[in-house]
């Protein structure tokens, strides 16, 4: 086959073609301590750290990546695609050890469809850190439906337009007899509550620039939040009107080769309404954290309504989230780097959201607008972490490194700070409402097909 050389190392001609084509990839092996059996969720999603929690993790991912270009009168067309293994092993290896694909999009002419990256994030969990547990925007890792145009300005200076899927986090429907459910992955927290269908997708902007000195950017997101029906779902019985959340945020990189050659900072800011998953997108669950009798929550939801019908249905009260990550890399030498990494979210509740909440938590009494939450009832809460990564390049395209991170949970409260019936997540009965915290330690092993 022939070299290609038009787009950079490892291309070829297909022949008989103009097409050229690069074919790459990598393998990877993990292992984590204090991850509560999930490298993806982490410690705080459901554990009731009791003799049946996971304390170590092991997983090994592998993609290959096909990577296609040639030209048009408008410029080079690429297609790209991403495919391969990703396992989450405890020990009892099944139908986690799966089929990926994170990647799978076409760019021509400033467009880009498929699945990328949302063109809302900036700041990267996994430029400086093996955890995909803080919370960001990131959708890095898993990728995300995109349907975008970008302009560029000139001088590093651009600007992007996009249609995406949309970001949801479980709308809270707390009518009747409801209750939060146990507080773990994949319960979905509230029975009967959740999302209508798909309408409109989240409407993303951005405006970027690229130079020496590094990138910065600002970004909005509006968002479609449409709930199901008031009470028992039925159709008779009405539900909320729909509502627009939103998402806004800053980004900052700075490089600082004067402190060390490829050193740089970078920082991410967002605040949302409505648009959790704009600033938690991963885990998302609501979170528990159990230390024998002590536990901390936490309801993550982008809205939360009530009621049996129209009479005392509520509207839909958008959940308000706000949070900045932080993180700075170091390098020793051309083979070595360290970087220490931080961050901060909320998750508050207006006053008919709490008292929602807190009569569905038995914390309260009332159906939709007349439910009241009892004194000391409080279902804000919020999580900050801190940690540092250490990695050896051993070539440019292997290497090995040790991640460490310490993580606190700070409860949301409930009248008395006691847990009892739905809320807890530990099969010892009445359990006490305290804040938690948690150190997780991951290894990581990579191999690069392709520099």
């Amino acid at each position: 086959m022939k070299i290609c050389s038009l787009y950079g190392a490892g291309f070829y001609y297909i022949p008989g073609t103009d097409m050229c084509l690069k074919i790459g990839g990598w393998v990877r092996f993990e292992a984590a301590y204090g991850a509560n059996g999930s490298i993806t969720n982490g410690p705080f999603p459901g554990n009731a750290n009791n003799r049946g929690t996971n304390n170590s993790t092991w997983r090994t991912r592998g993609y290959i990546t096909a990577d296609a270009r040639n030209q048009t009168e408008f410029g080079t067309v690429r297609s790209y695609i991403a495919v391969g293994l990703s396992t989450n092993s405890v020990g009892s290896d099944n139908s986690s050890n799966q089929f990926s694909a994170n990647r799978a999009f076409i760019q021509w002419a400033g467009f880009t469809f498929g699945t990328a990256q949302s063109f809302y994030d900036f700041y990267s969990n996994s430029a400086t850190s093996y955890w995909g547990t803080m919370l960001s925007s990131d959708t890095g890792d898993t990728g995300w439906q995109v349907a975008a145009y970008t302009a560029q300005f000139g001088n590093g200076l651009s600007a992007t337009i996009s249609a995406e899927q949309r970001r949801m986090t479980q709308i809270v429907g707390a009518a009747g007899t409801t209750t939060i459910g146990t507080v773990a992955p994949g319960t979905g927290g509230f029975p009967g509550a959740g999302y209508g269908g798909f309408n409109v997708p989240d409407i993303v902007g951005n405006l970027r620039v690229d130079q020496a000195w590094g990138s910065a950017q600002i970004m909005g997101a509006l968002h479609e939040v449409n709930a199901q029906y008031y009470g028992a779902n039925a159709i008779g019985a009405g539900g909320p009107d729909d509502k627009w959340g939103f998402a806004v945020g800053g980004g900052i990189k700075l490089n600082a080769p004067m402190i060390g050659r490829g050193d740089y900072l970078q920082a991410q800011v967002n605040y949302t309404q409505g648009a959790t998953r704009y600033a938690v997108y991963t885990p998302n669950f609501n979170y528990g954290y159990a230390e024998g009798q002590d536990e901390a929550f936490g309801v993550l939801s982008d809205a939360v309504y009530g009621g049996t019908g129209a009479a005392n249905g509520t509207d839909l009260n958008l959940t308000t989230a706000w949070g900045v990550d932080a993180a700075y890399e170091h390098f020793w030498s051309p083979s070595w780097k360290t970087s220490v990494y931080g961050g901060y979210t909320a998750v508050s509740y207006g006053s008919q959201a709490n008292n929602l909440l807190c009569a569905s938590e038995g914390n309260g009494a009332g159906l939709g607008t007349a439910a009241l939450a009892t004194a000391g009832c409080n279902n804000n809460w919020n999580t900050y972490w801190v940690g540092s990564r250490t990695q050896w390049n051993v070539t440019s395209d292997f290497y090995l490194g040790l991640d460490i991170m310490y993580q606190k949970l700070e409860s949301a409260n409930l009248a008395g700070g006691a847990l009892t019936g739905p809320v807890t997540i530990s099969n010892t009965g009445a359990n006490t409402v305290s804040n938690e915290d948690n150190w997780s330690f991951r290894f990581r092993a990579h191999k690069d097909f392709y520099p």
